[in-house]
């Protein structure tokens, strides 16, 4: 089966599920609040992974014995805490959950949060991220399957957190994004990313309304190219993990082009990267477990980990 053949096939099968739901499921371009009302059915445990009031996750849990493979999910909005809080990847998770992968839903330090921007907002993902070592020590959760899924911004964070640092990069003491030992990525889920800081600067205005970029950077890509080069996931290549990037068709932050342009730079390298798109869809379609791209995303996600 090819990978056209397997996409069109999921996005098929998908899409007869989205028709048959309530009216939300049957309207395109979903917004962000639409995602923020949908039914959650699984509790989670609200658990502090630093000591600012936004440095917490939510962690749930599938039924059962365990040990359960990790998911880490990431929100995006356009790095402002305006735009969306772990609410927005919330039902994600909890679909997750459902499939029996146990999910740890990260909040964050954004740009105009105190601490937050440059190194704040990355350093906030990687001690998340790096904390379910912790969790693992209290819950039964399976450290040889976690992978990463992020939306938009969080996508960019999903995937920079995937990146097994080189020499003379954030793995150096004297950088601000020191790790000292980062918990090993086996996959990426990256849900209408940004992949590249810089193209994504020069349009962010369009979609985001907002200096997104740079306010997080710290200044405009030119300014600050050290930064750029740390976080920024198309400078990362390779990650040396599968990875897959999944938007709606309708996707204004994450359109085909970007998202081509990340797999073939990453291809080119040797990584292994899949792309699939939802026809009819935006941005935040694929965050509701209804619709074809978040099927998709859930799809793709358990086949990462291994589940069924």
């Amino acid at each position: 089966m090819t990978a056209r053949t397997l996409t069109l096939g999921i996005l098929l099968c998908c899409a007869s599920v989205a028709r048959s739901t309530s009216g939300l499921a049957q309207t395109a371009g979903l917004r962000a609040s639409d995602i923020d009302t949908i039914t959650l059915h699984h509790l989670a445990q609200r658990i502090a992974y630093g000591s600012d009031s936004l440095q917490f996750g939510e962690l749930r849990l599938p039924e059962g014995r365990g040990p359960f493979p990790v998911a880490i999910l990431i929100h995006g909005g356009c790095y402002y805490s305006k735009y969306a809080t772990l609410r927005n990847t919330a039902a994600l998770a909890d679909a997750l959950t459902s499939a029996g992968v146990a999910t740890w839903n990260v909040e964050y330090r954004r740009y105009d949060n105190p601490g937050g921007g440059w190194p704040g907002t990355f350093a906030d993902a990687a001690a998340a991220t790096d904390y379910v070592r912790l969790l693992a020590k209290l819950h039964p959760l399976d450290l040889s399957r976690v992978i990463t899924i992020g939306h938009s911004a969080g996508g960019q964070l999903a995937l920079w957190l995937a990146h097994a640092p080189r020499p003379n990069e954030n793995s150096a003491p004297s950088s601000p994004l020191h790790r000292v030992s980062p918990l090993p990525i086996h996959g990426v889920v990256a849900l209408g990313p940004i992949t590249d800081l810089r193209e994504y600067q020069t349009r962010e205005q369009a979609s985001c309304g907002n200096s997104a970029v740079e306010s997080v950077l710290g200044g405009l890509p030119a300014a600050v190219p050290d930064r750029v080069a740390l976080v920024s996931p198309i400078e990362l290549l390779p990650l040396g993990i599968p990875t897959v990037l999944i938007a709606g068709d309708r996707d204004g932050i994450a359109p085909l082009t970007s998202m081509n342009a990340y797999a073939i730079a990453a291809r080119l390298k040797g990584d292994r990267v899949q792309v699939f798109t939802s026809p009819g869809e935006g941005h935040f379609d694929v965050l509701a477990p209804f619709r074809a791209s978040g099927q998709a995303a859930l799809a793709q996600a358990k086949g990462l980990l291994g589940v069924r």
